[in-house]
């Protein structure tokens, strides 16, 4: 299913080949991001992907736009914790053009000081335009209970501090310790032939100097007793969101987690749906989704409600957090469950982006990609016992976080500490 080649200055690429479809997608995928930044530089990463698009020694912002567009394709980037990614999805004629212009991106930005001064005035509107989203800030708020101090407790734009102060030097010094072949993985998914690929690979990137892995510092997880965070705000609707530490993406009960999330609440027959909107209306969205890093990662909950209903909604949810820690889940409930995710994978992996996705991150983070066939072979050795065991090792009550953005007074966040047991 998956092709995979080491090319000589180390980088890596895979191929899936998918003949009946008319697209292909490929990704420059970097193993670094948000965590690997000192704090004087909180946001390099992310600044680094919006210049990448900015032009490279031999090709404008809009040579870049038109060569992609202009075939009809589509181009994007992203950056996360662990991983920056570069990618396109066009029609499979344009494999080659495609792979030129990601690696000409990735190898030879421009970082041009006019495109600097630009796009830190960018930015800067982008950190302001999300702290005015509640449902979006509230997980900023989040992040900083659940990792304080800490690069994973910081937004992943940095600050507008830290974006003003950001030098081209530290810029061009990051990008030429971190974008090297060691870091690189090239992942592609589509109709298209492996071996033509892996030469398209060698022809682009094989002038990239080879370097050294890059490394961060293991998350420190030390909390000794629930932790609240309110923020008073003239809101519409009151924003909640809670967490819990869980543990790192090949931790052997990985699987047992991701049904326990939509048990509680990963989909329109989860408990918390259930209880929260269609029993009581109490909230317009309510949902749980985890968090997975290579060392560490979270159990989260997030809720959108009216404003008086952010007392009586947290009670609800503490209830089932510890009711199925006590309870084994019945069977039918963790067959539909259990279902559901053997579904969601292999549905979620039809599209050409979607595999480029699911091999990007998994040979950047694991070294190896799991095919559906294994991952479902996985699911099906789980049972409700197991799903109660990581209830139970992770929705522990000293390990709470809760972030509340809304129009809260004092003696509603005495009351919700209450509930929390703080």
């Amino acid at each position: 299913m998956y092709e995979f080649r080491t090319l000589k200055n180390g980088a890596r690429c895979v191929v899936n080949e998918i003949p009946d479809r008319d697209s292909i997608s490929i990704g420059i995928w970097l193993n670094v991001g948000a965590r690997y930044e000192p704090k004087a530089l909180g946001g390099v990463s992310h600044f680094l992907e919006h210049l990448l698009f900015k032009g490279t020694k031999k090709r404008s912002n809009e040579d870049i736009k038109e060569a992609i567009e202009g075939r009809g394709g589509a181009m994007n980037g992203f950056t996360s914790e662990e991983f920056t990614c570069y990618l396109v999805k066009v029609l499979n004629r344009d494999m080659d053009t495609a792979l030129d212009i990601l690696s000409d991106m990735v190898l030879n930005a421009k970082l041009a000081p006019e495109d600097i001064k630009k796009e830190r005035t960018v930015i800067k509107e982008e950190i302001k335009l999300y702290m005015d989203l509640p449902n979006h800030h509230v997980h900023d708020l989040l992040m900083e209970l659940l990792w304080p101090d800490q690069p994973l407790g910081r937004n992943l734009a940095g600050t507008a501090e830290t974006v003003s102060n950001m030098k081209r030097k530290d810029i061009v010094r990051y990008k030429e310790r971190y974008y090297n072949p060691a870091n690189i993985v090239i992942s592609a998914s589509g109709n298209l032939v492996a071996d033509e690929f892996f030469a398209s690979c060698e022809k682009y990137l094989n002038k990239a100097r080879p370097g050294q892995k890059a490394s961060y510092k293991e998350a420190s997880e030390a909390q000794v007793k629930p932790k609240l965070k309110v923020l008073s705000k003239n809101t519409e609707q009151a924003h909640l969101a809670i967490g819990l530490r869980a543990f790192g993406r090949n931790d052997p009960d990985r699987y047992s987690l991701t049904l326990l999330n939509i048990i509680l609440g990963g989909n329109m027959s989860s408990r918390l749906f259930r209880e929260l909107r269609e029993k009581r209306g109490l909230a317009y969205e309510i949902n749980t989704h985890t968090k997975k890093l290579n060392d560490t990662g979270a159990f989260l909950v997030s809720a959108g409600l009216d404003n008086k209903n952010v007392i009586r909604s947290t009670e609800l949810i503490m209830k089932e957090l510890r009711k199925i820690k006590e309870k084994t889940v019945g069977k039918d409930e963790f067959e539909r469950a259990r279902e559901f995710y053997k579904g969601q994978l292999l549905l979620g992996l039809e599209d050409t982006l979607d595999q480029m996705l699911w091999m990007g991150e998994h040979l950047s983070a694991e070294g190896k990609i799991p095919t559906p066939q294994a991952v479902v072979a996985e699911i099906e050795k789980i049972d409700p016992d197991d799903v109660k065991r990581v209830a139970k090792r992770v929705l522990g009550d000293l390990r709470l976080n809760m972030a509340v953005i809304g129009t809260t007074d004092e003696a509603e966040e005495k009351r919700i500490s209450e509930v929390l047991h703080i």
